[in-house]
């Protein structure tokens, strides 16, 4: 379910989601549609590019994203389980297509 607000650039997805949308003009959460999810996400994005990354570059935007998306899901979780939970999926995964050799590539240009 994608909940959206009144805005026409949505109207594209209603053909391949299940929508509900929201006029902030009438309320702020309406038969259960709310984008105070989203609202929220995007301001911990906006507030981690401002204090802690200063720059979000333009490949890397996936990543930023990826990242603050799971601060958002993880944030209730205690410090420690979430270092627990990294460190078990980074020891069960292969190293970075992406990334391995980064610091050489950078070294050798």
């Amino acid at each position: 379910m994608v909940h959206a607000d009144e805005s026409t650039a949505w109207n594209p997805l209603h053909a391949s989601f299940a929508m509900q949308r929201i006029n902030h003009q009438d309320g702020f959460s309406i038969d259960g549609a709310c984008t105070n999810g989203a609202e929220s996400y995007f301001s911990r994005l906006r507030r981690g590019e401002l204090g802690h990354h200063h720059h979000i570059a333009g490949p890397y935007l996936v990543r930023y994203a990826r990242e603050a998306a799971w601060r958002e899901d993880f944030r209730r979780v205690d410090n420690g389980d979430q270092v627990y939970g990294v460190v078990g999926l980074a020891m069960r995964c292969r190293p970075s297509v992406d990334f391995c050799g980064y610091w050489q590539r950078a070294r050798a240009a």
